[in-house]
């Protein structure tokens, strides 16, 4: 029969990433792989580190699915991290950089980290964080010589580790696909993150949906203006890699250290969450660099008003609209160009980009279904309902948190809180966050962690979260806040207890006090906040 043929290593191979660096090496072994200032690494360095990397973690004794995290900013050796780890059969837990003590403290003890990558610049943070933690992971120290250096830490440095690691250390993927690669902490719209498992088999499905996406080929060279850290860098960490582009390393984005690495190396490709695109048309005169050749960039998040569009496109960006989330690996639909569009008066263009689009070619589906029913909504662009995904490149689920679980993945499909309708080309288009989730300059922000601080403070009473839209930034914490009895309106006071208890991007930007809108049975009204600083 023909489903007694047996399944052997030579006709079966579980699918991951961790294939793609090896075969890159042997392809294009002395072609240039990364580019970070002055060093230059080609693909046969980055295999060698990578191995030597793998070897050390081993011989530190993690063993297949121990927690190794990394706290670092775009540079090599978080490259590195993502094809070593993977290669020990350990997972990757990326840590959001921007994020306070308190939080970082959380993500180690919650992951069960053993190892910690750790970049100088940030010590200071995981000093405090380590403060009280029960099992800490060892601390690997890496000194960027681009870096701005920072606090001293009990840690052995990151190229002694390396140096005792095995160049030949056997790469291969794990006996099973579905065995968990990467931890990526998400706020979501609770106080403590979740964490979003994912797996081998999806990161090296949703890589090569970057791939034929985002047309990425052996002449590509790749910017790091989205931080590696979200999402494994949407696996464009693999994806690059299994083209043999070349990674150009960005620490710190800055709109003239952008158009100064276009120009010089070529870039052909970059993502960024909108305000980066914000950032490039606002840049003065003598930061710009003028570049012959087109520069793809994907961006997420809101869709890009059509003067955005028109300012990019002037300046040699050719704009693609992204949409996804941590728990499906990054991007999962993409704003697919149709041949025809392109003659079309500017604003009819921006009418069709402001829709998230289709599925990537590695997810199975995605549709708009009625949170109560769970029947696809009506394909008319004007009946609202939850946007749902199915396929390789969903999360196995939330760390330890099995009522989250249960109320993402429902009747076959991950739920992902997002209302959207569907048009009749069958293109989705988001409408509405329904988990009143903030996203600013890329990153989440939990409404209720920072409505729960507020309430904290001695003199508020009540108070609610919206998110704001702003030029630079896309959207920006509101917060609507009602005073207790007999107190004064102090918003820098406010202010200031806010970023002394959260990170410094959560901080409310616009405060207004007054009594809050409520429903019959006491329930605030947020829909009526969110159109009041819309204008609506």
């Amino acid at each position: 029969m023909l489903d007694d043929l047996p399944k052997t290593t030579a006709n079966h191979v579980a699918l991951s990433p961790v294939s793609f660096l090896p075969r890159a090496a042997h392809v294009w072994g002395k072609r240039t792989a990364i580019i970070h200032g002055a060093r230059r690494i080609t693909y046969a360095q980055f295999l060698d580190r990578s191995r030597r990397l793998a070897s050390a973690l081993r011989q530190a004794g993690i063993a297949p699915g121990d927690v190794v995290a990394a706290l670092l900013p775009n540079i090599p050796e978080m490259l590195e991290a993502h094809n070593a780890v993977p290669m020990a059969h350990a997972v990757l837990c990326p840590i959001n950089t921007r994020l306070d003590a308190p939080t970082v403290r959380f993500i180690l003890g919650h992951a069960g980290a053993k190892i910690l990558l750790l970049d100088r610049e940030f010590a200071a943070l995981v000093n405090t964080a380590l403060e009280g933690l029960e099992n800490p992971p060892r601390v690997i120290i890496i000194d960027d010589p681009d870096g701005p250096g920072g606090a001293e830490i009990s840690a052995t440095t990151y190229e002694d580790f390396i140096a005792g690691g095995d160049p030949t250390f056997p790469v291969a993927p794990p006996a099973d696909e579905w065995a968990a690669i990467s931890l990526s902490y998400t706020s979501g719209t609770t106080g403590d993150p979740k964490g979003v498992v994912v797996h081998h088999r999806g990161a090296y499905l949703n890589a090569c949906g970057n791939v034929l996406s985002f047309g990425l080929n052996a002449q590509s060279v790749y910017l790091w203006t989205l931080p590696m850290f979200h999402c494994n860098g949407w696996t464009y960490t693999w994806a690059v890699t299994l083209q043999g582009g070349t990674h150009v390393c960005l620490r710190r984005v800055e709109p003239a250290r952008i158009f100064a690495l276009i120009a010089e190396h070529g870039v052909t490709h970059l993502c960024a969450a909108p305000v980066v695109l914000t950032m490039l048309i606002h840049a003065p005169e003598d930061q710009r660099r003028g570049f012959a050749h087109r520069v793809g960039i994907a961006t997420g998040g809101a869709a890009p008003p059509s003067p955005v569009i028109a300012a990019m496109e002037n300046m040699g960006f050719d704009v693609t609209h992204l949409y996804g989330l941590t728990e499906c690996y990054g991007p999962s639909l993409l704003c697919a160009w149709q041949p025809d569009l392109h003659d079309l008066p500017l604003p009819e263009k921006a009418a069709f980009m402001a829709r998230q689009g289709v599925a990537l070619p590695t997810l199975e589906e995605a549709t708009v279904i009625d949170p109560e029913s769970g029947a696809r909504v009506p394909v008319d662009g004007a009946t609202i309902g939850e946007i749902a995904i199915r396929g390789n490149t969903v999360m196995k689920g939330y760390l330890r948190n099995p009522k989250a679980n249960e109320a993402v993945f429902v009747d076959g499909w991950f739920r992902t809180g997002d209302l959207g309708v569907l048009h009749p080309d069958g293109y989705i288009e988001v409408k509405d966050r329904a988990k009143d989730i903030v996203i600013s300059g890329g990153e989440n922000i939990s409404s209720l962690e920072v409505e729960e601080t507020l309430y904290r403070h001695a003199d508020v009473m009540e108070a609610a979260v919206v998110a704001h839209p702003d030029e630079k930034w896309g959207e920006v914490p509101h917060a609507f806040i009602t005073l207790k009895p007999g107190a004064a309106e102090n918003r820098d006071g406010i202010i200031a207890f806010c970023r002394s208890n959260l990170a410094g991007f959560k901080v409310p930007r616009h405060i207004t006090f007054g009594p809050l809108p409520k429903t019959a049975t006491g329930k605030i009204q947020k829909f009526e906040l969110r159109a009041r600083v819309r204008g609506g």
